[in-house]
């Protein structure tokens, strides 16, 4: 069998990180048709294609083991080259780490900071629904995902991080205006809410499960910004549900006001990685691990 080419797996793993053949071709200073050559001379050493050439741009499950392969070749060159190689000059490393948009705007960020400015790093945060994260480490576009997921997945370990309560909130003058007698089916089928995109299935999923509405017989916006989330509900343009860590201060000064405090949504959140993680990897995921542990419950 012939030998894996790694200029081609830098090709695939850069299509898909820039979702783009032209982007690509910046990052790696080559030309958009040496890009698509490359991808071509792999797809030819296997025979069967390695790209889903759609909108996003997908791997195949052939392009999604390259990838993980790619990964962690990439992930042993790190440990390995600085110490073998003290004098040569080192280039950042690329971590991709699969996250909800919850998530990072409330723990995610101060967990990983002291690595950063310890290591020469380059963190590349892909962000999903807490339910789909788990596709970016299945795909091997990442090396860890932040999910609800309770099983691990082959080739993978899991930590429970800890849970995370989320409340429907609302401004005062929101909740005054489209629940004056509280909320109930009726009044939702006027009140728009927020989603986070199209597939996001907790808003949905609890209107449902405690009002018997079904998605489409309400308002409904999507912003993918969990930040957004809240300055619209501030704002009055909204109700939301989000992590109740994230509006501690808006609940105590009142800026927000909790409308449905019979039904709280908790989710227990896990940590899903490589099973093999070393140098800046696993200091990466050991941050991730000790940091949520510290501020969920």
């Amino acid at each position: 069998m012939s030998k894996l080419d790694y200029k081609l797996l830098q090709a695939l793993s850069c299509v898909i990180k820039e979702q783009s053949f032209e982007r690509a071709a910046g990052v790696l200073c080559l030309s958009q048709s040496a890009v698509s050559q490359r991808i071509k001379q792999l797809e030819q050493q296997f025979a069967q294609p390695v790209l889903i050439r759609s909108q996003p741009i997908q791997t195949t499950d052939l392009g999604k083991q390259l990838l993980k392969h790619y990964y962690q070749v990439v992930q042993l060159e790190a440990d390995v080259l600085p110490s073998a190689m003290p004098h040569s000059p080192q280039t950042p490393l690329t971590l991709n780490i699969a996250t909800n948009a919850d998530t990072l705007a409330t723990w995610l960020i101060p967990a990983i900071a002291p690595v950063i400015k310890s290591h020469l790093v380059e963190i590349n945060l892909l962000i999903e629904g807490e339910a789909r994260t788990i596709n970016r480490l299945k795909d091997g576009q990442a090396f860890g995902a932040i999910s609800v997921q309770s099983t691990p997945i082959k080739g993978c370990q899991l930590t429970r991080l800890g849970c995370v309560d989320y409340l429907l909130v609302a401004s005062p003058e929101f909740s005054r205006d489209y629940f004056p007698n509280g909320i109930s089916a009726d009044s939702l089928r006027k009140a728009p809410g927020i989603a986070f995109d199209h597939k996001d299935n907790m808003h949905t999923r609890y209107i449902q499960q405690h009002f018997g509405l079904m998605q489409g017989e309400y308002p409904l916006h999507a912003v993918r910004s969990s930040d957004a989330f809240v300055t619209m509900a501030k704002h009055g343009a909204a109700y939301c549900l989000v992590p109740k860590t994230q509006i501690k201060p808006e609940l105590a000064t009142g800026e927000l006001v909790h409308i449905c405090k019979d039904h709280i949504i908790t989710e227990t959140l896990y940590w899903h990685h490589w099973i093999l993680l070393k140098g800046v990897y696993k200091d990466v995921s050991d941050a991730i691990i000790a940091h949520a542990q510290s501020v969920l419950d």
